[in-house]
């Protein structure tokens, strides 16, 4: 493939605010409770275009963030100077010279800017400082202290942004270093995000899943110069990895107090203190030398094939994408209805960051913040609370709903359980029939009205009109069981290379089983295309990364000599333009008799034919014939969000259906139950039988005593499954297959 060649631009000099060799060290206090010089003066001068605040205000009361404190608002009036058409114009520069990809944290990228896509580029920057102007007084973030939920408008925010920047220069944060943050989402983690891109630097976000040592190869790709964490659990990683850091200059925690004094490391108050001694012109200088083109932001790739990857995006990737795929999402304005969403999925992960983070700001919406327990059953009893207006899940956040409401609806009395079959029943035919469809008939309305609404208000979906979810595949049994309750999941697909959405559904594009249309301004062609028309599907956008941080041979690989995104994913598009994901390139077995076999129509056909199946994997590339390897449905452990050895009621539901009294996973796997083996092989066959010749039939499986995990080792921090490190894992299953062949 060819590939242009990058240009190399000049390392430009540090950030004007120099680090000093030893600071002071701070004791703890309120964020902001100094006023910089001229402060009062400021704030009597101030005067903000207040349009849609004195409209659509919110009772925005103090929080514990900024509770006894004077806030200053000289910060604000350097905003509004900041984001004058002159300042946007210059954004506009796109010097013909610069390619469209770069390896490098100071590297610059010609924008993807044409006909269809002309919008003027924005720093993010420039994107707060107009939503300043509109939603100022708004609330922006809203998060638990000691049980009462408490708020903080996007004026605040942006103080505390600005504040955090001064804190992280006043540190030794250099230009195009890295700020990671190891932590569960918060107020902090926002607010240091934008605090590091405002002072120059490139915000990282590491997965608090991570090991030390995936720790250090993130911080020690990135360049961090300063990481934030939450706990002193993870304060404990970087300690171990201190040394093999050389860029690392402070830590920064904030949840816990750190257990005793230690050099360069600081509490969250002690950062906005350092802050108060840089002046804001000096900050103001480096907001205003920063251009659209310029990385913001790494997201690292879960590394299921090796290392991880840092995709670099640009502060245009960001704000176009915050923008036109929200857009495309029919994500709301504050001025037309304030969106309200629960963050509670990995920010360093894109979806989450992109939804929560950056297209909160964008639109002003009201970001509520679950607790770090979410996963582990906390969720649901925050979305009560909340109530939001829109929701984002992985697949596996919605099977676990799902599994909930059946466990809950297997204990419920006889009455209510046929009532819920019942409404669940004539909605789906419903939804099945006639999707698009405004008028519903009667008894479906009456489904609805006495069972189904009230299933979603315990749920805390009573006022959610968007539902999506992204970052792998969803069976169509969990697509259909919402469908049933009058929700729809809207899809979308992306990846961190693409800024997240590159397709969106909606309530104006929704079809089942489709990732949904091309968001408008991008565009995609399949390559490589079959009799079915699957091919390789290629994107092209103002969404598009601009390259791995020092990899230049894989970003080579992804992006072509035109700078099309060769995504590695395989699908098709239908005459209306929704699309639908076939599979990976990679993950395409090829036998030893040469056939071609996507495994995922199969896994998620065996998945459709036997509910007690959670996971299952195809085995066969180089191999004589197909195998495949199966888990059961089992609970969580509500504390560990480990897999325990009983079966979920849906399974237990299999098992007696078939003939079995088995209850736990070891029951099944160790006796080998002979009704439930016997049912899984003729659901197998039936999979066979459908199948679009012999070479696809699976001819041996076995069920694992244990179901996958990220513990464990085979699923990654989004439950994408790690296919080479199950292979690995279960070696000694997998050769057995084929040895007994051999005999």
């Amino acid at each position: 493939m060819l590939c242009p060649v990058p240009t190399s631009p000049k390392e430009e000099g540090e950030h004007p605010v120099a680090a000093r060799s030893s600071l002071e060290v701070h004791s703890p206090s309120l964020f902001l409770n100094r006023l910089p010089p001229g402060g009062p003066e400021c704030v009597r001068k101030l005067s903000l275009n207040l349009r849609y605040q004195q409209e659509v205000r919110a009772n925005v009361k103090s929080s514990s963030l900024t509770d006894g404190q004077t806030l200053s608002k000289e910060p604000l009036s350097h905003a509004l100077k900041l984001s004058t058409p002159e300042k946007v114009k210059d954004a506009q520069l796109n010097p013909p010279e610069e390619a469209l990809w770069t390896t490098r944290a100071d590297g610059r990228v010609r924008l993807r800017i044409d006909p269809i896509c002309s919008q003027t580029p924005r720093t993010v920057h420039q994107m707060f400082s107009t939503t300043l102007d509109k939603y100022g007084d708004l609330s922006a973030m809203g998060f638990k202290r000691q049980g009462t939920w408490e708020h903080i408008s996007y004026t605040q925010y942006y103080l505390l942004a600005r504040k955090a920047a001064k804190g992280f220069l006043k540190l030794g944060l250099e230009r195009a270093h890295s700020v990671a943050i190891l932590a569960f989402n918060s107020p902090e983690w926002f607010f240091s995000a934008v605090g590091a891109v405002f002072g120059g630097g490139i915000i990282t976000g590491i997965y608090t899943t991570s090991s030390p040592e995936a720790c250090q190869y993130i911080a020690y790709d990135c360049r961090a110069n300063i990481i934030v964490v939450d706990t002193q659990k993870q304060l404990e990683k970087i300690l171990k990895i201190w040394k093999h850091l050389p860029h690392l200059k402070a830590v920064v925690i904030y949840r816990e107090a750190p257990p005793m004094r230690m050099p360069s490391v600081y509490t969250m108050e002690e950062l906005m203190e350092l802050g108060n001694e840089v002046p804001e012109e000096a900050l103001d200088v480096i907001i205003n030398a920063q251009k659209p083109n310029q990385c913001c932001a790494l997201v690292y790739t879960s590394g299921t094939t090796g290392n991880p990857k840092g995709v670099m995006l640009s502060q245009d990737n960001i704000t176009w994408t915050a923008r036109y795929g929200s857009q495309a999402g029919d994500i709301q304005p504050a001025e037309i209805q304030q969106e309200v969403v629960v963050s509670y999925l990995p920010l360093s992960h894109i979806a989450a960051q992109i939804y929560d983070l950056w297209t909160g700001i964008q639109w002003g919406a009201q970001v509520c913040f679950a607790e770090p327990d979410a996963l582990k059953g906390s969720l649901v009893n925050t979305l009560r609370e909340v109530e939001p207006t829109s929701h984002m899940g992985v697949p596996r956040v919605w099977e676990k709903i799902m599994e909930q409401i059946q466990e809950v609806a297997a204990q419920s009395g006889f009455i209510w359980r046929k009532m819920l079959l019942w409404a669940m029943s004539v909605t789906l035919e419903q939804n099945l029939t006639c999707p698009s469809s405004d008028l519903k008939p009667f008894t479906t309305r009456l489904a609805d009205y006495l069972v189904l609404a009230k299933v979603r208000q315990a749920l805390g979906f009573a006022k959610c009109q968007k539902n999506f979810y992204g970052a792998a595949p969803m069976t169509a049994e969990t697509q259909h069981f919402f469908l049933g309750l009058n929700i729809r999941l809207y899809a979308g697909y992306g990846l961190s290379e693409t800024s997240g959405p590159h397709f969106m559904s909606s309530p104006y594009n929704y079809r089942l089983y489709s990732s949904g249309k091309v968001v408008p301004g991008c565009q995609v062609k399949l390559v490589n295309e079959d009799a079915e028309g699957i091919g390789e599907i290629c994107l092209w956008g103002r969404t598009i990364f601009m390259g791995y941080l020092n990899m230049e041979d894989k970003t080579c690989e992804a992006i072509d000599a035109e700078g099309w995104l060769h995504t590695g994913d395989t699908g098709r598009l239908d005459a209306d333009g929704f699309l639908y994901i076939t599979g990976r390139l990679k993950e395409l077995i090829i036998t030893a008799g040469g056939e071609n076999v996507p495994p995922v129509p199969i896994e998620e056909a065996v998945k459709t034919e036997l509910p007690i199946i959670r996971n299952a994997m195809l085995i066969g590339d180089q191999r004589k014939f197909l195998s495949m390897l199966l888990t059961l449905k089992c609970t969580l452990d509500p504390d560990t969000f480990e897999p325990t050895d009983n079966l979920t009621e849906q399974a237990v539901e299999f098992c007696q259906r078939v003939g079995s009294k088995a209850t736990t996973v070891s029951e099944v796997v160790g006796k080998k139950d002979e009704a439930v083996y016997q049912a899984i092989e003729e659901g197998i066959q039936r999979v066979n039988m459908n199948a679009a010749a012999r070479p696809y039939h699976i001819q041996k499986w076995a069920i694992l005593e244990k179901d996958f995990s990220i513990s464990g080792g085979e699923l990654g921090p989004t439950m994408k499954l790690k296919r080479l490190a199950v292979l690995e894992k279960y070696k000694d299953v997998i050769d057995s297959f084929y040895q007994e062949q051999k005999k």
